[in-house]
């Protein structure tokens, strides 16, 4: 008669175990939990679980804007900017620089408060400012980092210099995913980027919950069209393929890899049935389109990254992430701002100020969190005579909806807009936050790898409980 290895041991710790002292058996009693539940995740990786409390938002899309925005001229104003420009910044630059920059730089453009919050936005976010009182504006934002590398790394993955989960692969993994037909965590990035797939990958975590990445929103996801043999004889050969796939694993050390490429092939076969619709975006109306600005040249593109963000939201995907990236990193401003912010700008502040209007009128902002930011701001300083250097000292990121008080400010930047020096936020407590609003504590959502348990906030991070709803 065949026994479960796993139960029998159990047995025999619970009867025989007072030896290894009650901390040491509780030890041993949670790995092997652990290893029984590894191996249910390893059949069914997208499977639903429940989260640590009751949670505000239950799916996030993060609009990326690699090379980092201008925080001063965009959600930051800096009237003392306009005061001394031209004049040498009055105090002595951190350390932490990569170029020597020239005076102080006021922004060229005109600042007004929005809605019944009174927000100052500047005059190049029309579309956002006309959606202000939903929106929290975080202007206190630290990160680690001065290069586009380490710095994105830090924002996406919460490590700045080595391989760790991405965020979405985080909390696929931690929450699971409610549509067992589609990927947990998609990425939309129509042309490659500093660090690249770092950026998305699941690193140590199984190789399920990496990002799902769309290069071409023509064609999504590579042969995706139906059996030409039909979907019972389809299904029967994807039965009989993962009985001979049990088998070759069977006596194998666990893998992430094979287990990934195992559920894959069933992922792969339900795909084919929903992904064709979910990522047609010829099923919506003309005035839909309209709204997202995918009529206009300058803002089709991200019209159309937005509008499918939606669309798989809806449908259950738990992490969307959005790179504005026509070309690689476009918010990267060391010359030409005058010329080229205004046209980043009108590329997504239209097709932004549609996501969160449809998605407010569908019901679905409440408990759907929407990031917006890059790896790090810009200098209050010039660099040359029309362009601004990295700044992680301080700089503006906003969420929206998913238990985010709208219509309010957070911390705020010296009178320069160099540094945080209000209630600061590190990258690390903003990754705590955004886990908390998931109902994930950030500190027991860990996985062991190495010897160690590591978590996506590593040992730092606080939420940030003043801009909860």
């Amino acid at each position: 008669m065949k026994t479960n290895a796993g139960s029998s041991r159990r047995q025999w710790l619970r009867q025989f175990g007072c030896g290894f002292g009650t901390l040491a058996l509780a030890d041993l009693l949670a790995r092997e939990s652990v290893a029984a539940n590894s191996s249910d995740r390893a059949a069914n990786p997208f499977a639903v679980l429940p989260p640590h409390f009751v949670p505000k938002a239950r799916r996030i899309i993060f609009l990326y804007m690699p090379g980092g925005p201008s925080h001063v001229d965009l959600l930051d104003p800096k009237p003392r900017l306009e005061v001394d420009n031209g004049k040498p910044l009055p105090f002595e630059k951190p350390k932490l620089e990569r170029t020597k920059t020239g005076n102080l730089l006021a922004s060229p453009w005109k600042f007004a408060r929005h809605g019944e919050s009174g927000t100052e936005v500047s005059e190049l976010l029309p579309g956002l400012a006309s959606r202000i009182d939903d929106v929290c504006v975080i202007r206190s934002m630290v990160a680690d980092n001065i290069n586009h590398s380490g710095a994105a790394l830090q924002m996406c993955t919460g490590e700045q210099a080595f391989s760790r989960p991405s965020m979405g692969s985080w909390l696929t993994y931690g929450l699971g995913t409610e549509n067992q037909n589609l990927p947990g965590f998609v990425v939309v990035c129509p042309a490659p980027v500093f660090q690249g797939a770092q950026l998305w990958a699941s690193s140590f975590l199984p190789s399920a919950y990496q990002g799902t990445l769309v290069r071409d929103l023509k064609e999504p996801i590579a042969n995706l069209g139906g059996a030409s043999a039909g979907t019972d004889r389809q299904r029967g050969k994807l039965d009989a393929l993962k009985k001979l796939n049990e088998l070759h694993r069977q006596n194998r050390a666990q893998n992430s890899q094979l287990d990934a490429r195992i559920s894959s092939f069933e992922l792969a076969f339900q795909m084919q049935r929903a992904a064709p619709e979910a990522f047609d975006l010829s099923a919506e109306t003309a005035a839909t389109h309209k709204l997202y600005g995918t009529d206009r040249p300058e803002s089709e593109l991200f019209g159309r990254q937005c509008l499918l963000a939606r669309r798989l939201v809806e449908r259950g995907v738990r992490f969307v992430q959005l790179f504005d990236a026509p070309t690689n990193n476009v918010w990267d401003h060391h010359g030409g701002l005058r010329e080229n912010l205004p046209k980043r700008c009108q590329a997504v502040d239209q097709p932004i100020a549609a996501l969160l209007t449809d998605l407010k009128s569908r019901g679905l902002l409440e408990d759907t969190l929407v990031l917006w930011g890059g790896e790090f701001g810009r200098t209050p300083t010039a660099e040359g005579n029309n362009g601004r250097e990295h700044h992680p000292f301080g700089f503006t990121m906003w969420l929206a909806g998913g238990g985010v008080r709208g219509g309010m400010t957070h911390g705020a930047t010296d009178e320069f807009g160099w540094h945080s020096v209000e209630n600061k936020v590190h990258v690390h407590d903003l990754h705590a936050t955004i886990l908390h609003l998931m109902g994930l504590d950030h500190e027991r959502l860990t996985f062991r790898f190495g010897g160690r348990d590591y978590r996506l906030t590593d040992v730092h991070g606080t939420v940030v409980k003043e801009i909860l709803a």
